[in-house]
């Protein structure tokens, strides 16, 4: 191994090191079930599961990315980097229903952003038990953040070492959580170091190695075949691995010489939070974690299967009638996953049970289909076999299931489990069938585009069936145009663009049919299809028709790159999926017709150009917000009245085509009363009396501010908006201190006081509309703060000592709202600035 590539190794091990350490404060300072570290991949936006303590890796598997700009607790904690605290369940439906829909269980989550001093890393996450009163959820939001600021301190020193350090692309570290009582059983402690190959222990484990006195040592060889005959070079393996400074991803289940389980934990050189680095010894633990005698004994005994799973879904501990109802010998359930063990409850039913179990405080109850064949040779049928009950009862550190025959009666969970379906292949990831209509239902609710569903199926459908190839066709007069397209070869659609409903292809006749097409193969495509390209060799397809309400809408394509059976519980959930999407089509496609006719609504209703003075300056910018219709109440203009200017800004409550109609009649009483030269405070409540005589049930606020170019003298006026700035020639900013009225369309009696005020060569007034400053849940005068250090900042159009234009300057404050993928509000801004006087010849 080269010099480089071991230090990238020790670099990896010290990051693991640190967030596994991280992970296992933040349990225990919680009290909560898991804890986990997302850090940011290498993939934009695209964070990664990087350490997982307390849960099965497996059943977790789709919360293993997660998507900065999805609405999930981990992607707002990371992207707008708060803490987002969700004390029980009710508080997560209502702030979050698509994670609430995907993990339906009483429990609360505390997310907190891992940040250094200019970067944020990632997000620590705990998943605790619910509560209903969020205070108590205060001592363990402050230690959560001071892990977060302490782990970010680290990553960032990590960081700072090698550029890139701190970046996980693979899947997660499983580790098991720190136990809250002592294990049952025989617990060795050993230490070995590398450079002299001697392992050393305490007395019981001395006694294991048949070594008579502590103190001495054997080789890492004997060790290994001491603790564990059978599974030695699986020991040794762990341990090379940590002496290079990886930490083993999940503790290591092993045979004992007599066959029972056996438990080896490894640690390589410790790393604390500063980056130090202990003497460069590997340690660990040996524990038999047989449970008591009397207890083993008495469970023996029951005339119910009872089993004992550790939080990673291990198993235990499992009575002899536990091993007869589940058709498995004890040893090959010990040490094992539930589901390793027994191959056949590995599905989505259980999943979502144990998932249940380990977040939540009740216990589950659940009926599974029990094969008839006695061996994995032996493929079941679908009817036949019989129902085992099976009860899962939660605890701290373990898991209590008891197993017995059932009958499938009335109150047992509707449908049959198909033990016998293919299972997932291990990169897929299940949820339960039910969720995931109504995930993606919830997720197709937030989508008002063609693209932004698209986008949506492509996030929620192919994961859960372990696709990796979209495309979504629409009709458009009987002919289908590509909407949407991932995963396929870069040119391969592009014959299909626009083929018309009589060609003989899947795509088509699965809408013209109605029906859905599945190909569990390439070839079985080919057959069916003669001639058709292809875009690989081996792999499966499904076709689905996209129908709403009775329409035809389109056509979408879900490739696997591996040939795959589709089940009939599969089949019918696609189906339904396929009938969710095209109604969400239908409404983008209803939705962006409409949407534009709105903005060349509010394109006429906005001013063309801006009235012109030849000692004056000024530019504005309107950005729609991105919810809704992107139209909006806000507007600026610039007037001439009289021998002076009138610049004006103004906001009606509201979004959509009567809030930007509304806007338009205002917009031409402010012009109409400007162009008269009538004095500002007679303009404001000229307007007012027009706005409440169209009883049009909306406010709306306005600034206007009447300037003559040749003195700087100006007059204004404010009903309700936010206050104006002024930046003056030699830099300094301020937000001009002015009284005001109430806003407009609510007092026809109110009164709105006048202002004098100068405005210098080159300074700049900046009008704007709460848009640009006001953000949810932080106070509206930071944001009107830091728009001033903005201004402050943007240079002296006036005077141009650094030659910004005062457009430049519009865009500079502008910058960051245009940028934003989510602005729940229109924004306007309105600069203006004074020329200075030209000389005139003697």
């Amino acid at each position: 191994m080269t010099g480089s590539a071991e230090s990238a190794e020790r670099r990896s091990g010290r990051l693991a090191a640190l967030l596994i350490d991280v992970s296992a404060q933040a349990i225990s300072a919680s009290g909560g079930h898991a804890a986990g570290v997302y850090l940011r991949s290498r993939t934009p936006g695209l964070l990664r599961l990087a350490v997982l303590e307390g849960l099965p890796g497996p059943l977790f598997r789709p919360w293993w990315r997660v998507h900065a700009d999805r609405p999930f607790p981990v992607a707002d904690s990371f992207r707008l980097g708060v803490e987002v605290a969700l004390p029980n369940a009710t508080e997560t439906m209502r702030r979050y229903p698509q994670f609430a829909a995907a993990l339906p269980f009483q429990f609360g989550s505390l997310s907190v952003p891992v940040a250094g001093s200019s970067q944020i890393f990632g997000v620590l996450t705990v998943l605790r038990p619910s509560t209903t009163d969020a205070t108590e959820l205060m001592p363990v939001r402050e230690r959560l953040g001071q892990l977060a600021e302490e782990l970010g301190a680290a990553l960032e020193k990590l960081d700072g070492q090698v550029p890139d350090t701190v970046a996980w692309d693979g899947g997660p570290l499983c580790v098991r959580p720190p136990a809250t009582r002592p294990p049952s059983g025989h617990v060795g402690r050993f230490s070995w170091r590398p450079e002299t190959g001697e392992v050393t222990a305490d007395a019981w484990l001395n006694g294991v190695l048949g070594v008579p006195a502590e103190g001495e040592s054997v080789t890492v060889d004997s060790f290994a075949a001491a603790v564990a005959p059978a599974d030695a070079e699986r020991v040794l393996a762990v341990l090379r691995e940590a002496a290079r400074g990886r930490s083993p991803a999940l503790p290591l289940y092993v045979r004992a010489p007599h066959g029972a389980p056996r438990l080896v934990e490894v640690w390589g050189p410790h790393t604390d939070a500063r980056g130090s680095a202990a003497p460069p010894a590997v340690r660990g633990v040996v524990l038999d974690p047989g449970p008591d005698s009397v207890a083993d004994a008495a469970a023996d005994l029951l005339p119910d299967g009872v089993l004992c799973l550790d939080r990673l879904g291990h198993v235990v501990y499992a009575n002899p009638h536990a091993a007869r109802l589940l058709r498995r010998p004890r040893t090959e359930l010990l040490g094992r996953t539930l589901w390793e063990g027994v191959p056949w409850l590995n599905q989505p039913t259980l999943e979502d049970h144990l998932r249940g179990a380990l977040l939540s405080p009740d216990p589950v109850h659940f009926h599974v289909r029990r094969p008839s064949g006695q061996g994995r040779e032996r493929p079941p049928h679908p009817f036949s076999g019989d129902w085992l009950a099976l009860s899962v009862y939660p605890g701290a550190d373990f898991l209590t299931c008891t197993v017995r025959l059932g009958h499938r009666v009335a109150d047992a969970p509707s449908g049959p489990s198909d033990a016998q379906a293919a299972p997932q292949p291990p990169e897929t990831g299940s949820l339960s069938p039910l969720y995931r209509p109504i995930i993606l239902a919830i997720a197709l609710t937030e989508a008002v585009t063609a693209r932004q569903v698209s986008a949506v199926v492509m996030r929620e459908l192919l994961p859960a069936f372990g696709g990796n190839r979209l495309a979504i066709y629409l009709l458009q007069e009987r002919h289908l145009y590509l909407a949407w397209e991932t995963g396929f070869p870069k040119g391969f659609l592009a014959p299909f663009e626009g083929v018309g409903m009589d060609e003989r292809l899947p795509g088509v006749e699965t809408l013209t049919s109605g029906r859905p097409l599945f190909f569990e193969s390439m070839r079985q495509l080919a057959d069916a299809y003669p001639g058709i390209a292809l875009d690989a060799e081996e792999g499966s397809r499904a076709f689905l028709p996209l129908i709403a309400s009775g329409r035809p809408v389109g056509s979408c394509i879900l490739g696997f790159d591996r040939p795959r059976r589709f089940s009939n519980e599969e089949r019918t959930v696609l189906t339904a999926l396929a009938g969710l999407i095209a109604h969400a089509m239908e409404k983008a496609q209803r939705y962006e017709s409409e949407a534009a006719l709105a903005r060349g609504l509010q394109q006429a209703l906005l001013p063309r150009r801006l009235s012109q003075h030849p000692l004056m300056e000024t530019t504005g910018r309107y950005l729609p917000g991105t919810q809704g219709m992107e139209v909006g109440g806000d507007w600026y203009d610039v007037v001439a009245a009289g021998d002076g200017m009138a610049l004006v800004i103004g906001d009606v409550q509201g979004h959509g085509v009567q809030a930007a109609a509304t806007m338009g009649q205002l917009r031409s009483a402010v012009r109409a009363f400007a162009l008269g030269d009538r004095p500002p405070d007679e303009v404001m409540s000229g307007t007012n009396h027009l706005l409440i005589d169209l009883d049009a049930g909306l406010f709306a606020s306005c600034c206007y501010i009447r300037l003559d170019p040749a003195t700087g003298v100006a007059h204004a006026v404010v009903a309700g908006h936010p206050r104006p700035l002024l930046r003056g020639a030699d830099g300094r900013t301020q937000v001009l201190d002015l009284p005001g009225g109430v806003v407009l369309g609510v007092d026809p009696q109110a009164r709105y006081p006048v202002t004098e005020l100068r405005v210098e060569p080159g300074a700049v007034l900046a009008l704007y509309t709460d848009g640009l400053v006001e953000r949810p849940g932080i106070d509206i005068d930071v944001g009107i703060s830091a728009l001033r250090v903005a201004l402050a900042r943007a240079g002296a159009p006036g005077g141009r000592p650094q030659g910004r234009s005062l457009s430049s300057m519009a865009d500079r404050l502008t910058a960051a709202a245009r940028h934003m993928a989510d602005r729940p509000d229109d924004i306007a801004l309105l600069l203006a600035t004074r020329r200075s006087m030209p000389l005139r010849p003697k």
